[in-house]
């Protein structure tokens, strides 16, 4: 039996983005999962769309969020012409501030949880807003890739999300952590900090379990309730980051690389990349090679 898992479909850089139409596209899409997360912007047409068995008929103008792990489809609507915008990325590159916020992981996969979940959104639920505008603003970004670009989305989504968190709470959807302590929130808030800018040297999980006061045990659980991945991922995701923005903007080889990044020598890196990435760092630079070009620092003396 076929995994709903589909390994070969991961990120290949901080933000993938496409339009795809019934002239070029082929339907249906297959049930399916996968670790990050895919926002659908339906801008002609119709579809069907269905996320953990909820049936979405989508209209032109409206967006549909597929949470981590959330098993999904697309299907055409009898034969209808469709055109669609599809945006790609790691949900836990995005941290929004207040401390009685939820972590978007814990919050997207509590509402994708829910018996009737309420994924699907129009132009009327986001008054003042103005979809169309939005996301034709982060497709030219990320078919441009200026410098800092995939910054630049990931602060526009933070925007939509807390849209979206505040129409869920109004809703009556509670996110609290009811066995995470307001003390605990924080830790895993700063633990995230220290990764950051930590990452280029080893890491020992326990230590770091041990300096935020937790048993690696309880750490783990909790991390991985948190965040949807083990610490040891997510230190190897933070690291891969840091090598895509080298890879993309600036010159640097890849022994200067890797030891930037905390891999322990080029050839790590390269194992590393490729078998999160399925092509190597220098297969992924020339594949940018006019946005490295264009965007080079000066070369390390």
């Amino acid at each position: 039996m076929k995994n709903l898992f589909e390994y070969s479909d991961i990120l290949r850089s901080p933000i993938e983005a496409f339009s795809c139409s019934s002239e070029t596209f082929s339907m249906p899409v297959v049930s399916h999962w996968h670790y990050f997360t895919e926002v659908l912007y339906l801008q002609e047409g119709s579809l069907l769309v269905s996320c953990n068995d909820v049936v979405y008929p989508m209209e032109a103008g409206s967006f549909i969020l597929f949470p981590p792990q959330a098993v999904h489809a697309l299907a055409a609507d009898h034969d209808k012409p469709f055109r669609f915008f599809c945006v790609k990325f790691n949900l836990n590159r995005i941290h929004l501030t207040g401390s009685y916020l939820p972590n978007l992981s814990f919050a997207f996969h509590k509402v994708a949880s829910m018996t009737h979940p309420s994924l699907l959104f129009t132009q009327a639920d986001l008054p003042g807003l103005d979809l169309n505008d939005f996301f034709t603003t982060i497709e030219k970004e990320s078919h441009a890739k200026q410098y800092g670009y995939d910054a630049y989305i990931y602060s526009l989504f933070s925007t939509l999300f807390l849209r979206l968190l505040r129409t869920w709470h109004c809703q009556g959807i509670c996110f609290d952590l009811e066995t995470i302590s307001e003390s605990e929130e924080k830790s895993m808030q700063d633990i995230l900090v220290y990764i950051d800018r930590h990452s280029q040297e080893n890491i020992n999980i326990e230590e770091l379990a041990h300096k935020y006061n937790m048993s690696y045990s309880y750490f783990a659980k909790l991390f991985l309730k948190h965040y949807g991945q083990s610490c040891k991922q997510y230190i190897e995701f933070i690291r891969l980051n840091k090598v895509e923005n080298l890879l993309l903007f600036t010159d640097y080889d890849l022994n200067f690389i890797a030891t930037e990044t905390g891999f322990a020598d080029c050839s790590h890196l390269i194992r590393t990349f490729k078998k999160r990435y399925q092509i190597t760092p220098r297969q992924f630079r020339q594949e940018h090679q006019s946005t490295v070009s264009s965007s080079l620092p000066a070369k390390l003396g």
